[in-house]
């Protein structure tokens, strides 16, 4: 048997080498050995009481997963709404963080308190924040003012981001901008420098308009916005293009022209849309726009938004949708909270009943509608010879002009503004109550885009016809296309019918 052990260091054959006693050894005395065996004790007992509480701590992280668990599976058992706060609740880092913390930092403009119809109050109740969007955009989207998607936000919104074809129809002022601006602006990968989202309209102040939606939608996001019109300068356009475009809002016919020139390239852009469809896709407008596609990508997205959808938009349709998502909101044509009027009077007597109109009606803003550029300007001088503030637009004049006059009268600078049909279209200014076909119009979707300036989002609205002998039988046939009454003007209008 090995002795290597048996003996303290020192003594034997064990460690300390020979049998000779180590002068250097201690033995340890009975204090020293009840010293060691009282300090062995007392490290088991913090050892013992260490694992005591590391067990305690375990078991209360067991229990709080398991209530976890239950509060979870109890929420998931309510409502939808309730299932996204949790996830919204809860962040990526597993911290604890109040979804509301980052609303309340916002300037959001104080609500909109006006009464609003069945056309836009009529959703299914969802919110912004179920579209799953970036963080930023939903910052941009309530500091605009917007609170709920609209029915036709609600409809659009969340297929537009799948990557399908749209074909939306919609009544005039129920949110359509947005309801293809917000998708546009979530599908943008802001680190990629090429145009990935053009948006086309027919006018040079709805380009305007609608480019200002995007950059306040955009706000917070680092997304490039371009606006680009006829009648402005081709070589600021070029100047510009050189710089980081990500959106590109224009008319056809000068984005085809910067894109022919090799100046704008939209080999990159996954999406197209078309506000106001219907006036894209006439004689007009048509040709350059099928140009415009043979320049985008094989994989695009194409996104059609009108009210009114003539035969022509079905052609198109099939040529260059593939299978598309048709959403109609159109259960009927003219809007819930617009009142319409006629008041049968000669040529001669039009301008009397329009300054009878002036005094006995409570006007926020008015737009006023002549079937000619000579009538615009005419009227225009007679109005002002009245006494009523008022301004004038119509195609023929210079576009600083035009834009400063739409500018303007956007802002409140005047009360009336007289016009030809290049403002029927998308034109959105909240104020606009009155709407006056001070020349009755010839056909029924002019019309319907006409008394669609008031109104808007759902507010109420007026419309007075002024109607000659000649008119009579348009004004039958608008009344049974549109499958709407125009009454007769009483001698008092109730101020509630549109001023609420």
């Amino acid at each position: 048997m090995n002795p290597r052990g048996r003996y303290p260091p020192g003594i034997g054959n064990g460690r300390g080498g020979s049998s000779v006693p180590n002068p250097n050894f201690y033995q340890r005395g009975p204090q020293l050995q009840h010293q060691y065996v009282q300090r062995n004790l007392v490290s088991n007992q913090q050892n013992q009481q260490f694992q005591q509480q590391q067990q305690q701590f375990q078991q209360q992280q067991f229990h709080q997963h398991q209530q976890q668990q239950q509060w979870l599976k109890r929420n998931q058992s309510e409502s939808h709404t309730g299932a996204t706060e949790v996830v919204k609740l809860v962040t990526s880092d597993g911290r604890y963080s109040s979804s509301q913390d980052w609303k309340a930092q916002l300037n959001i403009p104080p609500p909109d308190t006006r009464y609003k119809t069945e056309d836009v109050t009529a959703t299914k109740g969802n919110e912004f924040e179920d579209y799953f969007l970036k963080r930023e955009l939903l910052m941009g989207i309530y500091e605009k003012g917007f609170e709920k998607p609209s029915p036709i936000q609600e409809e659009s919104i969340p297929i537009a981001l799948t990557g399908s074809n749209i074909l939306a129809r919609a009544k005039n002022g129920t949110g359509k901008t947005a309801a293809f601006c917000i998708p546009a602006l979530e599908k943008i990968d802001q680190e990629k420098n090429a145009i990935q989202v053009a948006i086309l309209v027919p006018t040079r102040e709805l380009a305007l308009q609608t480019s200002q939606v995007c950059k306040e939608l955009g706000k917070h996001l680092n997304v490039q916005v371009m606006v680009t019109t006829g009648g402005t300068s081709l070589k600021d356009d070029i100047m510009r293009l050189y710089q980081p475009v990500h959106l590109i809002v224009g008319t056809p016919g000068r984005i085809l022209d910067l894109a022919k020139k090799g100046i704008c390239v939209l080999k990159n852009c996954s999406m197209l849309i078309m506000d106001e469809a219907d006036k894209l896709l006439s004689p007009e407008f048509q040709p350059s726009i099928e140009q415009l596609i043979c320049y985008l990508p094989a994989n695009r997205q194409i996104l059609l938004f009108s009210a009114t959808f003539p035969v022509t938009v079905k052609d198109f349709k099939d040529r260059y949708l593939a299978d598309p998502y048709v959403i109609n909101l159109m259960d009927e044509l003219t809007l819930k909270g617009i009142t319409q009027f006629y008041a049968f009077v000669e040529e001669r007597q039009k301008v009397h009943c329009l300054n009878t109109l002036f005094s006995k009606l409570q006007i926020n803003q008015s737009i006023i509608f002549c079937n000619s550029v000579n009538r615009v300007e005419l009227l225009a001088r007679k109005i002002t010879e009245l006494g009523y503030s008022c301004f004038y637009i119509h195609a023929k004049m210079l576009q600083d002009h035009r834009n400063r006059v739409f500018h303007d009268f956007r802002n409140g600078a005047c009360r009336n503004l007289v016009c030809t049909d290049l403002f029927t279209r998308g034109i959105d200014i909240q104020a606009v109550n009155v709407v006056i076909n001070f020349d009755f119009p010839k056909n029924s979707e002019t019309y319907l885009h006409r008394v669609g300036r008031s109104g808007r989002f759902g507010h109420l609205g007026l419309a007075v016809n002024l109607i000659t002998y000649e008119d009579r039988f348009n004004l039958y046939r608008i009344e049974q296309e549109l499958g709407t009454e125009i009454k007769q003007i009483p001698p008092q209008i109730d101020q509630a019918i549109y001023c609420r």
